[in-house]
């Protein structure tokens, strides 16, 4: 890639934060999207939720170009995050990880303090954020504030990070993408290896983050996803069957194959 000629993603207002034109991938010979046709609102909370091999995650790993990493996986359609197009050729990778950022199932905190967690991706993007030591405290402050992490590590941020509780591990990770100011938060089944204590306290954390960033959140819990998100999107086999208001899709769905799942009776 020419990198002199490649785009930053816009910040500026677009009609939906992502959305996704004709989305089709195949994993070699194995198509798991089909025409994938979705328009996700800025600032609000929107689940994905399907039975197993739905094509869920891999939707949402095609929003930051996960994907692209394995040589047998093939794209066709198109995926506009702040109205541009980040499979074009002009579209500069770290720039795509730096506005969309990504939290796994199981917190992956590095084998580094608290604080050079928090800083690890500041850090890369110094040279486009500022890189003085006042910036930095100040960045490291707000973001473990926001994952309400500050008060129980401010005194001991050179503790490695992987002794935190699971629960506060997560948070970690969600602090980790702040301070490069993302507009996108894609979360793949963030709380699946927490316990009931710590879900809620990481779907309180996601609620309040609501409106300053746009969630995209995968998950098999049909509670969280109703309890957690503003809007669904139901898949089934590659396909979108219905995306609704979450109210509306767990009370009065549109079609029956979302019926049939949200009542367990497969999947």
């Amino acid at each position: 890639m020419n990198t002199a000629a490649a785009k930053n993603l816009s910040r500026e207002t677009a009609a939906y934060a992502i959305e996704s034109r004709d989305l089709s991938l195949w994993y070699g010979t194995f198509q798991a999207l089909f025409d994938v046709n979705l328009q996700i609102k800025s600032g609000i909370i929107t689940s994905l939720i399907g039975p197993s091999g739905c094509g869920k995650s891999t939707f949402l790993r095609s929003v930051n170009r996960i994907n692209e990493r394995l040589d047998y996986v093939r794209i066709e359609g198109a995926i506009e995050v702040l109205g541009q197009d980040i499979y074009e050729d002009a579209v500069e990778l770290l720039q795509v990880r730096k506005q969309i950022g990504m939290v796994f199932q199981r917190p992956n905190p590095l084998p580094i303090s608290i604080r050079d967690n928090v800083l690890f991706g500041y850090n890369i993007h110094a040279s486009d954020l500022g890189s003085s030591q006042s910036d930095k405290d100040e960045i490291l402050e707000s973001a473990l504030r926001k994952v309400l992490l500050w008060d129980k590590v401010k005194d001991n941020l050179k503790r490695k990070a992987t002794e935190l509780s699971l629960e506060e591990q997560q948070k970690l990770c969600i602090a980790r993408l702040l301070p490069v100011k993302p507009t996108v938060l894609l979360m793949d089944e963030p709380c699946s290896a927490l316990d009931p204590k710590g879900t809620e306290a990481v779907e309180e954390l996601i609620w309040d983050l609501r409106g300053e960033y746009t969630i995209l959140i995968v998950t098999h819990n049909m509670s969280q996803a109703r309890r957690a998100s503003e809007e669904c999107i139901f898949m089934l086999m590659g396909k979108v069957i219905e995306h609704a208001a979450t109210d509306k899709m767990f009370v009065t769905p549109s079609s029956q194959e979302t019926a049939n799942y949200i009542e367990g009776r497969y999947g």
